[in-house]
Order: structure tokens, then sequence, then C-alpha cells
């Protein structure tokens, strides 16, 4: 059976799902097995812990899809932009998703080895929750004064995008697809209610895509829907 991480958001951060909703999730499965790992990703020793029990469960197989989602946004602009709010969001939308797949990678690694021909996320692949606000080129002069003020949050994500792209340029003969991925503005914690999209009809986009990534979005910065988003 393949096997897949997915790594939520910490605290009251959440992007996706609450603790509540994954421990119903897991007492509703029938046919998959679901393990829920407290992690705080800006914890070294939580990043340890997790990589040894997922090491545990997987063996041999080694591990096929991991997940970085984890990430938080302050609304704060220039003017208000204070250092701890910047390293507050590289820590956790930068670093965090950086150190979590370097800990996975030999897992990775060990899946892609089981398998021969192009990448894919059955193989073995890390995709990352990135956001169109982190794509440099898709800041024109006219954007809403609304989401200028989330500075700090773009910044994070501009650099997890470039971070990525070196990880998968670094990485390429490994057989270990690297994307990042936007999920749309959803109606989340973070998205509020002002999300244009549904919950649901961001994740079955998404979910649809991953089974169609292969090796030529390795790299690459693309939406729910697989569409290349420019850097």
């Amino acid at each position: 059976m393949d096997s897949l991480v997915y790594f939520p958001s910490f605290g009251t951060f959440s992007s996706f799902l609450h603790s509540v909703d994954l421990e119903k999730i897991k007492e509703d499965s029938t046919e998959t097995e679901i393990i829920l790992i407290k992690m705080d990703v800006r914890e070294a020793e939580d990043i340890e812990r997790a990589q040894k029990i997922v090491e545990e469960k997987v063996g041999d197989s080694g591990l096929n899809l991991l997940i970085n989602n984890a990430g938080i946004l302050r609304h704060q602009s220039f003017s208000e932009i204070t250092e701890e709010d910047m390293l507050f969001h590289f820590r956790i939308n930068t670093v965090a998703p950086v150190m979590v797949l370097k800990k996975m990678l030999p897992l990775l690694q060990k899946a892609s080895s089981r398998k021969t021909g192009g990448m894919s996320v059955s193989r073995a692949a890390v995709l990352n929750i990135s956001g169109l606000f982190g794509s440099i080129t898709e800041l024109p002069k006219a954007n809403p004064e609304k989401w200028m003020s989330v500075m700090s949050y773009r910044t994070s994500k501009a650099a997890l995008n470039m971070a990525m792209r070196v990880v998968a340029l670094t990485e390429k003969d490994q057989g270990v697809l690297v994307v990042n991925m936007c999920p749309g503005w959803v109606k989340t914690d973070m998205g509020t209610e002002d999300g244009i999209l549904e919950l649901p009809e961001s994740v079955s986009a998404m979910m649809e895509t991953l089974s169609r990534l292969d090796e030529s979005h390795h790299g690459t910065f693309v939406n729910r829907k697989g569409e290349t988003i420019p850097y």
C-alpha cells in the first residue's frame, strides 16, 4: 500500500483541518489506516520524532507522498512590519517545509528506488502548499491594498518557492518529484469567509491534479488545476 504523510498547520493557524476534523476522519476510515502524529513544525525535536514514527510504519516500502501544508498569515503592512513578524512567517512558511522535507527525504528516496519510470506521486513526491501571493510576477501595481498588507506572508511564500526550486534541481536524479501548488483562495480559517472556493472544491481539484503530475512538473509552481504560475 502506498504511504502518504500530510502535515497540517500547527496550533490555531490551521489552513485546512483542525485536530478534531482529523480525529473524525480517522474514526470514520474503514479502508485506509490513518495515523495522527502531533508535530509543531517549528521544533526540530518534533520533526525528528515524526520521522521516526513514519519510518517505523512504512519500513522498507518508504514514503510515497509528503504534503507540506503548514502555514500562517498575519496582516501587517510595510509600515507596521517588525523583525519578529517576518521571522515568524519565515520560520513556519519557509524554513519548516525545508526541514521537514530534509528529514523525510531518505524515506522518499527509498520509495522512489522501488519503482522505475518517470516521476509521479505514486512513486515518490513532495507537494508544498504555496500561494499565488508568493509569485513576484503576479504582483501588479494595481494589486488591491488589502492584500498589500500581508507582506511577510508574501515574502515567505516567495522564499518557499525558491527553496523548493533549489531542492528540485539538487535532487533531480533521485526520482522524487518536487512541486509547489496554490490551492486557490479557499474558505478556511486563513482564507476567511471571503474565500471564493469551498474546501471540497479546492481539495478535489488538487487531488485530480496530483494524479497527473509527472517529471514535466518537477520544480514548478502550479495552481490546483496544474496550470503553471510564474515565479
